[in-house]
């Protein structure tokens, strides 16, 4: 009798592999969703494709719109892809109204951003090293930074204020600048060490070091048997940065990440210590203005968008995705604004066959709790893109599971090594969501997006989350 039931259970399968399959793969996925306490309550939306069709496997709650995260990107990243193409780049340029009379140069040198992201210290002395192969010496004039190529609103319209100080939530300039290469442009790096006697003040550190940021530091070193606390914050509106606490004498060193206030004026500032390292005497005041006419004396070109994706997509770099869209609005309608570039991300979405009517669209990065995507128009997405030129590059940003170094593993370095799984993931407080593609035991590629609201805690759901994929994966 048993053999005769395996024989049946055998060519069953053997004549209906999928649907027995798509069966077994929503059995499981149900048990999930139904009984992992950390969903109740919550909202899940789960869409899985063919990776090769494109065909519907399985989907809960796929039409059904959700607030994405960071899980925005994927429309972002592809949409910029297509719009401006792997090889665009960002230029900075340094102008000057001015004549050069020996080794000085009378007028004013205008730094000019065009909304490089990844402008970091270094480049700011590359920049002025350029003044001095000119034999400028001396600017008899003032330094001015032109941010003009982006209009002047800072945060996104949707940004929640107790963000704006945090790396993630940095302001939007055409000029700006980055402190190290995960390019977490508009903020600087605070390290804080213990001082070198008990009584003493912490040792702080900006890096990059730089004038613009004003530290109040009242954070004291005590005896290694005390309790380590200390608090950052900068002043609303401001560069004023208040640290209090205190570091036991042992304590290793802290790094924070804050965001400046205006990064327009951080860019001037490291352009200015840029001059004085070269040796060129700045004789005049650093402001903002804008530059009417004059001679180019020095340029500096970024790196592509194709190389700007990998830490834009690995490390989830919500200051990117922004930059992206006043970008795409600038070079097709002439304006760096939100407003423009969103308007140009729906026109590529529409190419790529997304409905974007039923889609809330915000912002770039997915920070705001007001935009809404679903499941299922993702997964399209990832289908669908498949065939564009650009895939590839697409695909290599994103996160893959298990890879420890942070450019190739990024934010799912510690997640899912036992499994073959590339994917955005994405964080907000209530909110969790991967999307991607895996490689099953089977070797047939899947699409997946995993959406859930309403989270009481976004680290359990993550675990829900792998343990989801591992279903997907297994089949």
């Amino acid at each position: 009798m048993k053999i005769k039931i395996a024989l049946f259970i055998f060519l069953l399968t053997s004549l209906f592999p999928q649907s027995l399959s798509a069966a077994n793969l929503e059995q499981e996925l149900q048990s999930i969703i139904q009984n992992e306490p950390a969903l109740k309550g919550a909202i899940v939306g789960i869409s899985i494709r063919s990776g090769k069709t494109g065909e519907m496997l399985y989907q809960f709650n796929g039409d059904t719109r959700l607030r994405p995260a960071s899980n925005m990107k994927l429309f972002t990243a592809a949409a910029a892809l297509s719009a401006l193409g792997e090889e665009h780049i960002f230029k900075t340029e340094v102008y000057t109204d001015g004549v050069m009379h020996g080794n000085t140069l009378k007028g004013n040198v205008y730094l000019v951003g065009k909304g490089d992201p990844t402008l970091k210290s270094e480049d700011f002395q590359a920049l002025a090293s350029q003044l001095m192969e000119k034999g400028i010496r001396k600017i008899e004039g003032n330094l001015i930074g032109d941010d003009s190529w982006y209009d002047a609103v800072r945060l996104s319209q949707d940004m929640i204020w107790t963000d704006e100080e945090h790396y993630y939530g940095a302001q939007i300039s055409a000029l700006t600048a980055a402190p190290n290469g995960d390019y977490d442009t508009g903020s600087v790096i605070v390290e804080i060490k213990p001082g070198k006697h008990i009584g003493d003040k912490a040792r702080i550190e900006l890096i990059p070091q730089n004038d613009y940021i004003k530290v109040l530091n009242r954070i004291s070193t005590v005896s290694p048997e005390g309790k380590a606390y200390f608090h950052m914050e900068r002043e609303h509106g401001s560069n004023h940065l208040i640290l209090e606490g205190m570091l036991p004498i042992a304590t290793p060193r802290k790094k924070e990440y804050i965001a400046v206030w205006e990064p327009t004026g951080y860019a001037l500032d490291l352009f200015k210590q840029g001059l004085k390292a070269q040796g060129i005497i700045l004789d005049g005041k650093v402001q903002r203005g804008q530059f009417k006419a004059g001679k180019i004396i020095a340029i500096h070109f970024s790196i592509p968008l194709s190389q700007l994706l990998v830490p834009f997509m690995k490390l989830s770099n919500n200051v990117h995705a922004e930059v992206l869209i006043k970008e795409m609005g600038k070079q097709r309608f002439g304006k760096g604004s939100w407003q423009e570039g969103i308007k140009v991300l729906n026109e590529e979405l529409k190419k790529f066959g997304i409905n974007t009517k039923t889609l809330m669209i915000r912002d770039g990065s997915g920070i705001s709790h007001i935009d809404l995507v679903t499941t299922n128009e993702l997964s399209k997405l990832l289908y669908v893109i498949q065939n564009k030129p650009w895939f590839s590059t697409y695909y290599e940003s994103l996160p893959v599971a298990g890879k420890t170094s942070k450019m190739i593993g990024g934010t799912l370095r510690k997640r899912m090594a036992d499994l073959q799984v590339q994917a955005k993931t994405g964080t907000l407080t209530t909110v969790t969501s991967i999307s991607g593609y895996t490689k099953t035991r089977s070797g047939e590629s899947l699409i997946f997006s995993v959406i859930m609201n309403n989270l009481l805690d976004e680290h359990k759901g993550k675990q829900v989350e792998d343990k989801l994929i591992k279903v997907i994966a297994n089949q």
